[in-house]
């Protein structure tokens, strides 16, 4: 393969950068507790609208996904779907800015964007994922891998900070977390730094993904372009009638669906969970993110090094048992008690132990997702990289837009977001156990 120049890697490195903070500021640890907190009617409401307009984004995904897949093998090119996707992030996030507190914002409107810029941001990954063959070797994939999942979470880091000490502030100090006003006079009685994550996060995407299409190289355009749509869907189709003979595949496929569907469901409700059960403020949420950030970051650069050393199966196996433990802990957890029994005695106690609890996550879900691509390419041909990582997002979108669903209607039927949250444990389970029958290429290295 032709030697890709270290500019061209890093700038595909930095898409991960780029789309990180949609992830970190908007779907997990400020613009979604804020939604439900101070946009919906009530916390509960608000958890099983959050998870519906998931659910949603998650059907559209997992039918497109494998098709756009197959017609950019077919046709060659990643970086013209790249770009419309990439539109959809950027018109999505930005109207997020309209989520006005206290009843007054045109709440469909808000889901319906939200959903826009989730399956612009879903699919963008798609096809920049599966870039990743033709940039290096396969002895170097884990660590590509694991380096551009550190990179994008050091990304939502400085994100996460950049809210937290310049944006979002308290509504009756009006003071951010450091003490400062908020920048550009924004207002902390009408909740604007928060509304302002939207536009944020996709000013953000749109600087750092330019690189990409500067110097990362493309696959060439491919001959009988007329005919895309129709081989793409043929060849689809008979991957898709082959599967089950491709044991290793097809397990992967069914097998990462639970454990990244339950990693989802932790990231999607972890904040709104903090909000709504410990009373956490923005603020403490934010601080959370910031220390699951950084555990990310290193478990996504250790679990890359750890896969080129023992294969990526064996890192995703770790992982996910790390997380049911950590998942475990934090429905445990109540400002009553932690572990179900174990009485609390300070007010700070519970908020420590779901520090540490998503620590945890933090860590094992960037060395999972790191992992996860690598054993992918295992899997296929490297002509059918962009096609699996279709059926990839097909296949996490499958139970992805089940599993908030559940969440959503198990907290309405409980009244309790506690154990709204408990079926991602499940999924967890199903997918360490499910590994038994993937197997993984061994690195030549």
């Amino acid at each position: 393969m032709a030697k890709v120049s270290k500019k061209g890697i890093f700038s595909w490195m930095l898409f991960d950068w780029a789309a990180q903070p949609y992830h970190t500021v908007l779907i997990t640890f400020i613009f979604a507790p804020y939604f439900v907190a101070q946009v919906a009617p009530n916390a509960v409401e608000g958890q099983a609208m959050w998870g519906f307009a998931m659910g949603i984004g998650g059907i559209f995904i997992a039918l497109l996904a494998p098709i756009l897949g197959a017609m950019a093998d077919v046709t060659g090119p990643r970086k013209p779907f790249i770009g419309f996707f990439s539109i959809l992030v950027i018109a999505g996030a930005s109207f997020l800015w309209f989520a006005t507190s206290g009843g007054t914002a045109p709440i469909n409107l808000i889901l319906i964007a939200f959903v826009i810029g989730l399956i612009g941001i879903e699919f963008s990954t798609v096809f920049t994922n599966s870039m990743m063959p033709s940039l290096v070797s396969r002895e170097d994939l884990g660590k590509l891998s694991g380096s551009g999942w550190a990179l994008g979470y050091i990304g939502g880091i400085i994100a996460l900070v950049i809210v937290l000490a310049f944006m979002s502030a308290d509504p009756i100090s009006g003071k951010t977390m450091v003490g400062l006003s908020p920048m550009l006079g924004l207002d902390a009685s009408q909740f604007e730094g928060e509304r302002a994550t939207g536009p944020l996060a996709a000013i953000w995407f749109l600087i750092f993904i330019i690189p990409l299409f500067l110097f990362t190289p493309d696959i060439p355009k491919k001959k009988g372009q007329g005919q895309a749509l129709k081989k793409a869907l043929s060849n689809l189709w008979e991957t898709l009638r082959e599967l089950p003979k491709r044991k290793s595949y097809f397990s992967f496929l069914i097998t990462s669906m639970f454990y990244r569907d339950g990693l989802n469901g932790l990231f999607m409700f972890g904040g709104i969970y903090a909000a709504g059960v410990l009373g956490m403020s923005i603020t403490q949420i934010g601080i959370f993110g910031i220390i699951a950030g950084i555990a990310g970051a290193l478990g996504a650069f250790l679990g890359g090094r750890m896969d080129a050393k023992f294969g990526p199966k064996v890192v995703v196996f770790i992982s996910c048992w790390l997380l049911i433990i950590a998942c475990t802990i934090i429905v445990s957890t109540t400002p009553q008690n932690i572990f179900f029994v174990v009485p609390v005695t300070s007010a700070s106690t519970p908020v420590i132990v779901f520090y540490l609890a998503g620590s945890l996550i933090g860590a094992s879900g960037g060395a999972l997702q790191a992992a996860s691509r690598t054993l992918l390419v295992d899997q296929v041909e490297k002509d059918e990289t962009t096609q699996a990582f279709g059926l990839y997002a097909l296949t996490g979108r499958a139970t992805s837009f089940i599993a908030p669903m559940a969440i959503g209607y198990v907290t309405l039927v409980s009244q309790d977001q506690r154990i709204g949250i408990t079926p991602v444990i499940a999924l967890l389970l199903l997918g360490a156990l499910g590994l038994m029958f993937v197997k993984e290429k061994k690195s030549q290295a």
